[in-house]
């Protein structure tokens, strides 16, 4: 290109640029045009819950505008500032929004009998209840007061945790103690993917 078929390319930039300026161009070239989706969303950060990384998330949910609406998670990406992964995301993270919003996904408790072979819904109540009830008669039933040598030890060795390895340091402390102040030995976190 030389400088002549430079300067004619230039100008016929700046003349579409006016004639689009003064309203010549066509309704279907300005509603081609969208809203930048993230303008009007609620921010949220988190962590993503999937792997002992923690990565930093960046979730943006709204709403319908009425009184008593919930808010849809709508995008889900990596959260610049965070020090852990500095925006970065694995596969199974950068595919959360699907996760989230799966048809298939439970978001409530449910329960099988014994010898059922159907799920019944239970409320978030009785599902607590419930484990609680169960947690303690095990304990009752299973734990190990003294040692053969007639030490105290207090171990509930039939009953283990599984614990969250995206918590803080904050949340893993208490959750170590509330573990071991029962006397479980058996703790273990999700740090493996």
């Amino acid at each position: 290109m030389n400088r002549r078929q430079f300067f004619k390319l230039c100008a016929a930039g700046a003349a579409t640029s006016a004639i689009s300026a003064l309203g010549l161009m066509s309704d279907k070239a300005y509603a081609a045009v969208r809203e930048f989706k993230l303008l009007r969303a609620k921010e949220t950060r988190n962590n993503c819950p999937y792997c002992s990384v923690g990565c930093g998330l960046l979730m943006y949910s709204q709403n319908s505008g009425g009184k008593n609406s919930e808010h849809a998670i709508f995008h889900i990406e990596g959260d610049s500032d965070h020090p852990v992964s500095r925006g970065a995301l694995c596969p199974k993270g950068a595919g959360l929004v699907d996760y989230v919003n799966s048809p298939h996904r439970l978001q409530y408790p449910e329960y099988r009998a014994p010898g059922s072979n159907k799920w019944q819904r239970l409320s978030w109540d009785e599902a607590f209840k419930r484990i609680a009830r169960l947690m303690k008669q095990d304990r009752d039933a299973n734990l190990l007061q003294k040692n053969t040598a007639g030490v105290t030890v207090n171990r509930w060795l039939t009953t283990g945790m599984m614990t969250s390895s995206g918590m803080s340091n904050e949340s893993g402390i208490a959750t170590q103690k509330f573990a071991r102040a029962l006397g479980m030995v058996a703790i273990d976190t999700i740090a493996r993917n």
